[in-house]
C-alpha cells in the first residue's frame, strides 16, 4: 500500500464534514480526499433511481483518478440507497454510514425515538430492518427534513440559521402523537450535527443527540489498521459544482485541514 494513497470521503455536500473531524482524532496523519457532489445537492429530494446512478458514477470515475485505499459515502441517504451497488463495482474497501438506531435504542429511557433525516433516507426499508433489529418494542418517529440540509450548508457559509426556520422543518415530528416523550434523536444526516445547537434550541435540553460519525471513524481506523500514512500533498476539498460557491466555506474546510480547494 503506498503511503500516500488517500482515504476518500464523499457526500452529497459539506455533512460529512462531521466524519471527517471524528476521523482527524484516531488518523490525523492520513490524507483525505474530501468530494462534495453539490452540483446533485439535495439528494433527499431525488428518486432511488437517480441518486445511485449519480452516486455510483461519481466514485468510480474519483477511484479511477485518485486510487484512494478506501472510500467513505458519507452521506445516509447515498449509502442506504447505494452502498451495496457501489461495493459490487469497485475493489477498494467501502464504509457507509447507517443512521445510530442501534445506540439510540439502548440510550432512550422513555422509550421513544426520533429518526431525523432526508425524506429519501427515512423512508428506505434499511430503517425497518434498524427497527426491527434493535429498537423492537421501542416507538420510531420518522421524519424528513429536507430543509434541514440547506440550514446547514448555509450555517457553514458563516450566515446565521433562525431557529424559526429549523422550527418549521421540524413540524411532522413535534406533531407525531408521542413526541412529549421524544428523549433521544437520531441523526439520520451528516449534516445536521452541524445544526445541534439549533435543533436543541427547538427540542430542549431533554432530548438526546446520536449520530453516527464516531463509529464511522472507528471502522474506518480499524480496516486501515496497521497502515503507513504520508501526504505528498495538501488535503483536498473537491467540488463537483462552481469554484465560487465552494471558496465561499473555505474557511470551515481549512478549519478540517482542507487547505486546497478544487473542481471535478
Amino acid at each position: 500500500m503506498d503511503a500516500t494513497s488517500p482515504l476518500l470521503l464523499f457526500d452529497s455536500g459539506v455533512g460529512g464534514l462531521t466524519v471527517l473531524g471524528e476521523l482527524r482524532k484516531l488518523l490525523p496523519d492520513a490524507p483525505v480526499i474530501y468530494a462534495a457532489d453539490i452540483a446533485g445537492l439535495p439528494y433527499g429530494t431525488k428518486t432511488e433511481a437517480e441518486v445511485a446512478a449519480r452516486v455510483c458514477g461519481l466514485l468510480g470515475r474519483m477511484a479511477e483518478r485518485w486510487h484512494p485505499r478506501l472510500i467513505c459515502i458519507a452521506c445516509n441517504t447515498a449509502s442506504t440507497i447505494a452502498l451495496a451497488m457501489v461495493r459490487d463495482v469497485l475493489e477498494v474497501p467501502i464504509v457507509g454510514t447507517v443512521p445510530a438506531i442501534k445506540p439510540a435504542a439502548a440510550m432512550t429511557r422513555t422509550g421513544v425515538i426520533g429518526v431525523l433525516g432526508t425524506e429519501a433516507t427515512v423512508r428506505q426499508s434499511y430503517i425497518d430492518r434498524l427497527e426491527a433489529d434493535f429498537a423492537a418494542g421501542k416507538t420510531l418517529i420518522r421524519h424528513g427534513a429536507n430543509g434541514l440540509v440547506a440550514l446547514a450548508e448555509t450555517k457553514l457559509r458563516g450566515e446565521a440559521v433562525a431557529t424559526e426556520d429549523v422550527l418549521a422543518e421540524l413540524g411532522g415530528l413535534l406533531n407525531h402523537p408521542a413526541a412529549g416523550q421524544l428523549d433521544t434523536l437520531v441523526l439520520a444526516c451528516t449534516h445536521f450535527p452541524l445544526l445541534a445547537p439549533e435543533l436543541s434550541a427547538v427540542l430542549g435540553p431533554q432530548v438526546t443527540f446520536v449520530d453516527g460519525s464516531e463509529g464511522i471513524a472507528r471502522r474506518i481506523a480499524a480496516l486501515t489498521l496497521g497502515q503507513s500514512f504520508s501526504r505528498a500533498t495538501p488535503d483536498r476539498a473537491v467540488t463537483t459544482g462552481p469554484m465560487e460557491d465552494w471558496q465561499q466555506v473555505s474557511g470551515a474546510l481549512g478549519s478540517y485541514g482542507l487547505h486546497a480547494l478544487e473542481t471535478f
